[in-house]
């Protein structure tokens, strides 16, 4: 894989802090991350309608079902709901997130009759889905059921004809934040309805402090990987000040017990590594009501109980995913897929878990930088007859390169071999499919012809950009205390990272299967030394052989704290290094 070192542009002249913030730009006037300064959310269209259905309901005590997703952002915007709706007096709530093997996404015709079925529901409240739901939409009014639909992905030309829907990506909606992700909407609604609640005669100490939401808006924030524009920065930052003084809700603190994480030193970070993970295992791996029944839980004891059971399916998630990786790459060995004239990966294998296909693809795409799409039977079971026929559905999930949008690429094949593709969607970096085995092939021929039209040999170099080199006083406990916590990183604000050459003092491989480096590097223009480790050589394409030769190394990296029995000291952990 080629890698680009870039430099962001910055005035140099400034100290580090400085410097990172306005290359972001960014000044002091608009770091505070306080709560006064959120977006008014009367600007988001359908908001009274909102109120208005869910007013309604609540004085009227209809019973309300809310229809959730399998990811972080599903699990959390249900579990909003749902608690919210019950503190603000609604007697019936009840929730239901489609099982992806069973039903699929969204709010579908089937997934309808089953709740019609099941909960006899007068009002569904869809969060994190809905808003390309036009024939389940349609369904349930034809049954009687009311459907309030808030979401945040994009919309189309035309909308279904729900009662109501509250989503800032619908046309002519005025709120200015379009980055907005699922939780952050159903948040939005109900502090809405809240303050419609006290306008109806509602004491307001009866009612919840929306302020204790904030760590599931954080939560979700994250983990889904929205753009963190001057909105979501100041949500993710109340939800981990909220979590670092203590005042998580049980299922939070249960996952951090597991995760083994610190609460008071929490991060943005450990969102989208430690506690995102553990929540999609349950939708990836079995049932995301698992997630969502820990996050909803009253109690310690019994959210930690629930969230034990959801670190052991991360564990399985990760013996699978390994699995299916080495698969993958032993397969692309034999097919020379790293080869410079095959600009994408189609991955197939009969044993794979569709729930983990999406992972296997980001890996594979993060080694060979190509656009990649894993698929795997779209049921278990399936008889040898079945398998030789191909007549049998693959699902498929693709992640990408910037510069190469994936969704519109589907587009192209399915104009081009308009039989093969049943369905597909998603954004720039991430879709999925459905097509029969049968077709697998001519679908992967389509695709790299698509791929070789739209990618240029610019765009399958991986450029890192870097805030540059901090200066020798910089390697600091001090400011990478500060580099931590100064700002909530995330996508499209991203965590400063930085390169360097430095000498090599020493170096050692760490681990039973001595796959990780740690480092001593002489910092350069001083005396000084600082302690770097490398996790996983391999994934970098660095043997032990290669480390015994090493004396100067270019280094990308970030500087981070780290603990040892009491005692901190700056370490930097390495995301890139080559031998100079």
């Amino acid at each position: 894989m080629n890698i680009e070192i870039i430099r962001r542009e910055s005035d140099t002249s400034l100290p580090l802090l400085e410097r990172i913030f306005h290359s972001r730009g960014l000044n002091e006037a608009n770091t505070q991350f306080s709560l006064k300064a959120l977006l008014d959310i009367q600007a988001l269209k359908g908001l009274g309608d909102a109120c208005d259905l869910l007013v309604s309901a609540i004085h009227q005590q209809q019973k309300i079902l809310v229809l959730g997703d399998f990811d972080v952002d599903g699990a959390t915007s249900t579990a909003l709901a749902v608690d919210a709706l019950r503190q603000m007096g609604a007697q019936d709530v009840s929730y239901l997130v489609p099982n992806r093997f069973e039903f699929g996404y969204g709010l579908s015709v089937e997934i309808v009759d089953y709740a019609y079925q099941h909960f006899s529901p007068d009002l569904i409240v869809t969060v994190d889905n809905g808003i390309s739901s036009f024939e389940g939409v349609t369904r349930a009014q034809n049954l009687g059921i009311k459907v309030l639909v808030t979401d945040h992905h994009l919309a189309a030309d035309s909308l279904p004809t729900a009662d109501a829907i509250v989503n800032p990506n619908q046309p002519d909606c005025g709120f200015a934040s379009k980055s907005a992700c699922g939780c952050a909407v159903i948040f939005y609604v109900m502090c809405a309805l809240r303050t419609a609640l006290i306008k109806q005669g509602h004491a307001a100490d009866s009612l919840p402090n929306m302020a204790q939401y904030l760590d599931l808006v954080a939560l979700a924030t994250v983990a889904d990987v929205v753009p963190l524009d001057e909105n979501n920065r100041i949500l993710v930052e109340q939800g981990l000040r909220r979590i670092r003084s203590g005042y998580a809700r049980p299922g939070i603190q249960a996952l951090l017990t597991v995760a083994k994480k610190n609460p008071s030193q929490l991060t943005s970070k450990d969102f989208g590594f430690a506690l995102g993970p553990r929540l999609n295992a349950a939708g990836r791996m079995d049932d995301m009501s698992v997630g969502i029944e820990c996050l909803l839980a009253q109690t310690l004891d019994r959210a930690l109980m629930i969230a034990q059971s959801l670190d052991e399916l991360n564990q399985d998630r990760k013996l699978v995913e390994g699995q299916m990786q080495q698969e993958a790459l032993t397969h692309l060995e034999r097919l020379s897929v790293q080869a410079d004239d095959k600009v994408s990966v189609c991955l197939y294998q009969g044993q794979w878990h569709q729930g983990v296909i999406g992972l296997l693809a980001s890996r594979i795409k993060e080694k060979l930088y190509r656009p990649v799409i894993a698929f795997a039977p779209a049921q278990d079971g399936l008889t040898d007859a079945e398998m030789a026929s191909g007549e049998f559905e693959l699902k498929g999930s693709g992640r990408s390169i910037p510069g190469f949008h994936l969704r519109d690429a589907l587009d192209l094949v399915a104009k081009q071999i308009p039989h093969v593709l049943n369905k597909f969607g998603g954004h720039a970096m991430a879709a999925g499919l459905s097509i029969k085995q049968k077709h697998l092939m001519e679908f992967e021929q389509a695709f790299e012809l698509v791929a070789k039209k739209l990618l240029t040999p610019e765009l399958l170099i991986n450029q890192v950009v870097t805030d540059g080199a901090p200066a020798p006083q910089d390697f600091n406990i001090n400011l990478a205390r500060q580099l931590r916590f100064m700002a909530p990183w995330g996508q499209n604000f991203p965590e400063p990272l930085f390169d360097e050459t430095f000498t090599v003092i020493n170096h050692r491989l760490l681990g039973m299967d001595k796959n990780h480096l740690k480092l001593t590097l002489q910092i350069p223009n001083s005396h000084l030394a600082v302690d770097a480790i490398l996790f996983g050589i391999e994934r970098h394409g660095i043997t032990p052989a290669m480390v015994v030769s090493m004396q100067r190394v270019h280094v990308v990296f970030e500087m981070d704290v780290n603990e040892f029995r009491g005692q901190e000291s700056v370490q930097l952990i390495v995301r890139h290094l080559q031998a100079v």
